[in-house]
């Protein structure tokens, strides 16, 4: 029997990230992000907000770029699996913690709501295994619906092949 152990994740950090580094230079990083839930009150009706928090720790570069762009309260959505860990607390008692290993990541927000001044909104980050996705190519929001529909935008005029035979034989390779 398949089996699926997929988690999705859409909230606001609830710190800056922490960066740690392996033996090996590989990044390690962690963060917080909330999550909320509204609901009834059964009793009296009254709206309630429920905040959740999630452990979420990322690998390699998409660690190093978590590190790079992300602080305290970045919209973040991040995909990953749930991991489970076994550990001693400072009294010698045995607990169990279930975090969130990220494998895919993408930034939300406007630029005020990430750590960089450079980065587009929704660049996404990740891959198997944790590797790094070129961020999307800035588009135009999608037009609104019209009646009859726009006329196609002229395209360019190519560009004519390069001609090898004019180029410079002093190249150096």
């Amino acid at each position: 029997m398949a089996s699926v152990n997929k988690v999705i994740i859409v909230g606001n950090l609830g710190r800056d990230p922490e960066i740690r580094y392996m033996p090996s230079g590989d990044a390690i990083a962690n963060i917080a992000v909330a999550t909320s839930y509204k609901s009834k009150d059964r009793n009296t009706g009254e709206q309630k907000e429920l905040t959740e928090w999630h452990r979420i720790s990322f690998f390699g570069r998409l660690a190093e770029i978590v590190g790079q762009y992300l602080k305290k309260g970045s919209s973040v959505y991040v995909e990953g699996r749930l991991q489970t860990r076994k550990y001693t607390d400072k009294d010698g008692v045995e607990k169990y913690a279930t975090d969130i290993i990220a494998e895919n990541m993408q930034m939300l927000g406007g630029r005020a709501g990430m750590g960089g001044d450079n980065m587009d909104d929704g660049a996404s980050y990740g891959g198997g295994g944790g590797g790094y996705e070129a961020p999307p190519q800035r588009q135009a929001p999608a037009p609104r619906p019209q009646m009859a529909a726009p006329a196609p935008a002229p395209r360019p005029a190519p560009r004519p092949a390069p001609n090898f035979s004019d180029m410079d034989d002093d190249i150096p390779f």
